[in-house]
């Protein structure tokens, strides 16, 4: 299958393909090496994953084993909570890159911005933490730096003492919990926002409203899902082990939803629960 082409442009210049594929929750060793083969085989050229997820290393191996050029796939990761601060970032970021047998990333994230071992002191320690992504980047060890679960004023801490704008954050966004304050801050600063569990765990499947708009236009619910994600402007990252849903999940190029549709999923509220407070996370 050839390779789904269609980029978001960060605001560096970078481009990122607009559908990801997402590990989180799947086990390192041969079901993730398998998950992400299989999703580079049918198309797929960029892949999330975290130190906090546990397999990167299968990730790397995926990526090695696919045949495609490593330049040819954009590899996200996310720096681990208890590793905040600049020295403790510069150590992290190594041990990824240890893990990925890999030189450099596309894309790095700070997975959360006020982790429990942090939170008398969060600020202090994204701002050491963002330093050291600065220089990461500006050595060209990654080609973008960015961010995860942040609202805006963590945003806005983070920029008292940053020279470079996050280029994404990535938060939960699915039908039913749309994030309308944080969505509005980053594209007010041309943050691209990345959807993880963009169907909403599972849980989108059983809401009538999504059950009727699959049967309207001939499409499953997931790629209802993925295709709102995309008409948003939003990059999603839908994550599967079984190989007929990942290609199903990358097949959203040849229908549109209609304005009034885009509306309604919009509007639903609360069916797939919402996204944790990041000041009120116990990890």
């Amino acid at each position: 299958m050839k390779a789904l082409i269609d980029c978001f442009q960060l605001h560096n210049g970078v481009q990122i393909p607009c559908i990801g594929f997402g590990t989180w929750q799947t086990p390192n060793g041969q079901t993730a090496v398998s998950a992400v083969k299989d999703a580079i085989a049918l198309g797929y050229r960029h892949i999330d994953t975290a130190a906090g997820y546990g397999n990167e290393e299968s990730v790397g191996i995926a990526v090695k084993q696919s045949g495609i050029a490593r330049e040819d796939i954009f590899i996200t990761s996310k720096l681990q909570n208890s590793e905040h601060g600049y020295e403790n970032t510069m150590a992290a970021f190594e041990q990824t890159m240890k893990n990925l047998d890999m030189d450099y990333l596309d894309l790095y994230l700070i997975h959360w911005p006020n982790p429990i071992k942090f939170r008398d002191h969060w600020q202090e320690a994204n701002a050491g933490t963002w330093r050291a992504f600065e220089e990461l980047y500006n050595a060209g060890r990654i080609r973008s730096i960015g961010i995860s679960n942040f609202h805006p004023h963590h945003i806005d801490e983070l920029m008292k003492t940053a020279t470079i704008a996050p280029m994404v954050n990535q938060i939960r966004l699915c039908p039913g919990d749309t994030q309308d304050e944080v969505v509005a801050y980053c594209k007010d600063h041309n943050i691209l926002l990345q959807a993880y569990s963009p169907l909403g765990t599972g849980l989108i499947f059983e809401v009538p409203e999504m059950k009727a708009l699959a049967q309207k236009y001939g499409k499953s619910i997931a790629q209802i899902c993925i295709r709102w994600c995309l008409q948003m402007g939003f990059l999603p990252l839908p994550k599967s082990v079984t190989e007929s849903r990942i290609k199903e999940n990358a097949d959203v190029f040849d229908f549109e939803l209609s304005a009034q549709d885009v509306h309604v999923i919009s509007n639903l509220k609360g069916c797939c629960g919402y996204s944790q407070n990041p000041d009120k996370t116990t990890f």
